[in-house]
């Protein structure tokens, strides 16, 4: 028996970031799919969007996700959910680059659907 492997091309680009990089590996009517790349010691600016929730899946690292008021650590293999409107940051606290997919659903998925209300890196804040 012959078995089909099917390799997923990315659409877009890999963009670089201050704390690491992301690939838009797919993206179509109200979804986007992300593969997001954090430096250990690194983290996203702590922010939401009106118009998108996001699911984030460990692909391999250690995430440390704050999610509105709860802060968790996710390992391989697990995920987590984040609500429209709702304040979250990712963050590295391994010694490994962090790896994860992002799933964005919505009916905007614009890059400029960011309020930063604290960032690292002096990016543009509320």
């Amino acid at each position: 028996m012959t078995r089909m492997i099917s390799v997923v091309e990315p659409t877009g680009a890999t963009e670089m970031r201050p704390w690491g990089s992301f690939t838009t590996l797919e993206e179509g009517p109200g979804y986007k799919i992300k593969r997001i790349e954090v430096n250990p010691g690194h983290r996203l600016s702590l922010q939401m969007h009106h118009h998108r929730s996001e699911h984030w899946i460990v692909v391999s690292g250690t995430a440390k996700v704050t999610c509105g008021e709860s802060e968790k650590i996710l390992a391989a293999n697990q995920s987590t959910y984040v609500p429209q409107c709702t304040a979250h940051r990712l963050e590295n606290p391994g010694v490994i680059r962090l790896v994860l997919i992002e799933v964005q659903n919505g009916e905007y998925l614009g890059e400029d659907d960011i309020i930063r209300f604290q960032d690292d890196y002096s990016r543009h804040k509320v």
